[in-house]
């Protein structure tokens, strides 16, 4: 019994110096690193793709607020020259800006005068960029340009048609361009490139 006890032992042990010696032998894994990843390019998520930022016009009225100090703070109206005046920085133009980007131009002109000044730019109202219906809607006249509008979204700026309206033959009269549509092609989906983006100044016409 003792015999047989002293081979086993003598098996496990050569076993174990067997695998010991291979262990050493083979080469440690090779775990490759992961290649560094690309700063994504996607836009954050408060800016939407392909949107158009207003742009500031001439008669425009603006709010600029200027924290910690009053004297500084209200509305602004900005001149046919495209001009704004404040006080401490004078004149500054406007024309052509988006509200950032005009409030980091007064930003920069008020650190000659304020310690880290902290300034808000908003449009209160537009009276530079207009688009006009005229016809057979309910409320004919002109219409604030705000960004992106296209002429299903201006006819609804209109409040609806006229009995009479003759939606099938809507004219749009851009300087010496007129363009045609098709409202009840284009509200059932059909000839979607009629719906076009309106520009500064566009007039729509509705027959009756």
């Amino acid at each position: 019994m003792k015999i047989a006890s002293r081979f086993v032992f003598s098996l496990l042990l050569a076993s174990m110096l067997c695998t010991a010696q291979v262990t050493a032998d083979s080469p440690a894994e090779v775990i490759p690193a992961s290649p560094p990843q690309k700063p994504s390019a996607e836009a954050p998520a408060s800016v939407k793709p392909g949107a158009k930022l207003y742009l500031i016009g001439p008669l425009d009225v603006l709010y600029v607020r200027v924290w910690d100090n009053q004297n500084l703070t209200g509305a602004v109206d900005v001149r046919p020259d495209g001009m704004v005046s404040m006080q401490l920085i004078g004149e500054i133009k406007a024309d052509g800006l988006t509200a950032e980007q005009l409030k980091d131009a007064i930003t920069q002109r008020l650190t000659d005068y304020i310690n880290n000044p902290v300034v808000d730019v908003q449009v209160a109202r537009i009276n530079s960029k207009k688009f006009f219906i005229y016809g057979g809607v309910l409320h004919a006249g002109p219409f604030p340009l705000v960004g992106r509008t296209t002429v299903m979204d201006a006819l609804a700026s209109a409040g609806g048609f006229k009995d009479f309206a003759n939606t099938k033959k809507i004219e749009i009269h851009r300087g010496t361009k007129k363009f045609l549509f098709n409202y009840k092609d284009v509200s059932k989906g059909k000839n979607l490139e009629e719906d076009i983006e309106l520009e500064n100044g566009d007039r729509i016409i509705v027959p009756e």
